[in-house]
């Protein structure tokens, strides 16, 4: 219950930011190709379910909804999240999504949209874990392993927030992938993944008791789309989003995705 009030507070937070013009009043496109993006392994933002094999999630949902106001035809692709930031920038892509926390750094290669969400981090580890139950006692439990994807928020808050902010650490074992770190923690290679608080119940949701979320949150990200600098498609999907969020479709998705849905059912 923790973690859903967290999640819903972090929602309502979100309501705040200002509210754009109705619907009624969003762009024209005309019917526009635009090529999005996504690494499908962060559910229930965006990942492949198992029994029908197509993609899913909040973020599927909400583009399509966004396109459809806006009047663009999306075509989907995917890459690792390693190569995103970088593709998008060199405009391999019209928009990248994959939970994307906007950081001043990353405005240097790329635009962001507004934040269509506002996350937590916590720390995911086995279900049987009884070692140590938060950041400082993992920081003290000398032969923890943390597995995390380079160059993302989990990896710089276990450097700094919960190690001793040498990036090199022996410690911190690196993987290519969220879902790869999330198999060697399942597998006992490593003790513990960070994660945002929405990914994080996803794979809870889905493990049948393998994995459990401990600890307080261990810092708040916001989460945006991003688009080559300069692009024409930053206002218009700006002006979506704040429709979304002022007429309840957003609430309705969060609903759906993150109270509603079970991973596996």
């Amino acid at each position: 219950m923790l973690f859903r009030r967290t999640v819903l507070a972090s929602f309502a937070a979100l309501a705040l930011l200002p509210l754009a013009a109705s619907a009624a009043e969003l762009p024209d496109l005309g019917g526009k190709s635009v090529v999005v993006v996504t690494e499908n392994a962060y559910p229930p933002l965006q990942f492949v379910d198992p029994k029908s094999g197509k993609a899913i999630g909040w973020e599927y949902d909400a583009m399509n909804e966004i396109a459809k106001r806006l009047n663009f035809k999306v075509e989907y692709q995917n890459t690792s999240w390693d190569a995103m930031i970088q593709a998008v920038s060199d405009g391999q892509y019209n928009i990248g999504m994959t939970g994307i926390t906007i950081k001043e750094d990353r405005k240097q290669k790329v635009d962001f949209s507004d934040p269509y969400m506002r996350s937590q981090q916590f720390m995911l580890v086995r279900g049987d874990e009884t070692r140590f139950a938060d950041a400082k006692s993992f920081g003290e439990f000398k032969d923890g392993l943390v597995g995390a994807q380079p160059g993302t928020t989990p990896f710089y808050t276990a450097v700094y927030e919960v190690l001793d902010g040498n990036e090199q650490n022996p410690r911190i074992k690196l993987f290519e992938t969220f879902g790869a770190t999330v198999q060697a923690l399942k597998a006992g290679d490593v003790d513990v993944v960070l994660t945002d608080g929405t990914a994080g119940k996803g794979y809870v949701d889905a493990s049948n008791g393998a994995l459990k979320l401990i600890g307080e949150p261990l810092g708040t990200e916001d989460f945006g789309f991003i688009f080559p600098k300069g692009s024409d498609l930053v206002a218009p999907v700006n002006a979506a989003i704040a429709a979304l969020k002022a007429d309840g479709t957003l609430d309705g998705l969060n609903k759906k995705w993150f109270l509603d849905y079970k991973m596996g059912e």
